[in-house]
């Protein structure tokens, strides 16, 4: 990824529903130059998708957790990119030590919490555990 895939980015996470013109306007690009390279990011994973935000979860009664996966050996971002699919899923971080990514999820109900573990826990590889820490409480700044 260079600079301007870097401009083309913050770009797209500032809006992602601005027009190609806009954001080759921006980082000093044609628009094919800026479209080729989106539709290489999306192909590569390095774009994983859009979104859509709406109200506040705190708002719409959802449940929160992470699942904690722990592999020790296999490659991340295939399973990453896999698990980014479900749109329960809000955001995966790669960590340090024990724990190799925490998946963050939100969903309406212990029942879809419940599924969709078992669909993530079908993708994870041979001899990868996931643990599920439900969020009880959240502090904000």
């Amino acid at each position: 990824m260079d600079s301007f895939d870097q401009k083309i980015i913050a770009a797209l996470r500032e809006n992602a529903r601005q027009s190609v013109s806009s954001i080759a306007e921006q980082v000093n690009l044609s628009r094919t130059a800026v479209s080729e390279r989106i539709r290489r990011m999306e192909a590569s994973g390095e774009i994983l998708g859009y979104r859509v935000l709406t109200a506040a979860p705190e708002e719409s009664g959802s449940l929160k957790a992470y699942f904690e996966v722990s592999h020790g050996g296999f490659e991340c971002a295939p399973f990453v990119q896999e698990v980014m699919k479900f749109p329960e899923v809000q955001r995966c971080h790669g960590t340090s030590g024990e724990v190799d990514v925490l998946i963050y999820v939100e969903v309406p109900n212990m029942q879809r919490l419940h599924d969709l573990l078992a669909e993530i826990d079908a993708l994870k590889p041979n001899g990868a555990r996931i643990k599920t820490h439900m969020i009880m409480r959240e502090w904000y700044r």
